[in-house]
């Protein structure tokens, strides 16, 4: 049995949609996506991986695949059949390593902010994962975490949403978190990327400094059935930052299949 902690708001919708959050997030991180994916008649299931949130971490082997066979064990448990998958950041290596694992389990793929090879594209990229690998093993989470949340949320109006990052990220399992960066910086799906054949939607905010919209990019180039949509006026945090737009580019894009289901 699992013990996987999620947010199931719709157990009576069809198909599920699995949302993964990024490092250092957990469930809460779709709060804006639930109501309009419930009233669409799907099944959001928004889960949080172990070591954030409320998902306990063993203290064992944490990785990228070990993540997404806890999210099909998940599925299995909750008997969801296939289910849409979407993947935020690190949630966005886990969505991509989920269908390249179980592609009988994903109808189509969105992956938000995220990357299939972590390698920064300017030299203030590379300074800033460098201050973040250092304060994470050095000064610990809350030090990390208001780098991370400046990053995020700079605006001088999202004030409150930094306190909230801040404060989730300080939860997490530092042992975790730091695994959890490890595995992204050794993640790379650049040579797999066309074993992945389903619909793909890549979502982009314009404004993204930690993952820029040309390094994802890459995954429309690589991935056959993909397209990229660039949301302006949006960082890295895309579903927060510009919700409504987001949600109706990601309705519409699970919205044929689900009318064939």
């Amino acid at each position: 049995m699992t013990t996987i902690h999620y947010l199931d708001p719709n157990p009576a919708g069809h198909p599920a949609v699995l949302l993964l959050h990024g490092l250092g997030a957990d469930a809460t991180s779709w709060t804006l996506q639930l109501p309009a994916l419930n009233g669409a008649g799907f099944r959001p299931i928004a889960a949080d991986t172990p070591g954030f949130g409320q998902s306990a971490y063993d203290g064992g082997g944490w990785s990228i695949r070990r993540m997404a066979a806890d999210m099909a064990s998940l599925l299995g448990e909750l008997q969801t059949g296939p289910a849409h998958v979407v993947g935020l950041s690190m949630g966005g290596t886990i969505a991509q390593q989920f269908a390249l694992d179980y592609p009988h389990l994903t109808r189509r793929l969105v992956l938000v902010s995220t990357f299939s090879v972590l390698r920064p594209d300017s030299l203030s990229g590379w300074l800033y994962f460098m201050q973040r690998f250092f304060l994470v093993n050095v000064l610990g989470l809350p030090a990390q975490a208001k780098v991370v949340a400046q990053r995020i949320f700079p605006g001088p109006g999202n004030g409150q949403l930094r306190e909230m990052l801040i404060e989730t990220i300080s939860r997490a399992d530092a042992r975790a978190y730091r695994k959890a960066m490890a595995s992204l910086g050794l993640f790379n799906s650049v040579k797999r990327l066309g074993e992945i054949k389903i619909p793909t939607l890549i979502v982009t905010g314009a404004d993204d400094t930690t993952v820029t919209p040309a390094r994802q990019r890459l995954l429309v180039e690589g991935i056959p059935a993909a397209r990229q949509v660039i949301i302006p006026d949006a960082g890295h945090a895309v579903p927060v930052d510009q919700a409504e737009r987001f949600n109706r580019e990601l309705l519409e894009f699970l919205a044929t299949q689900n009318q064939d289901s």
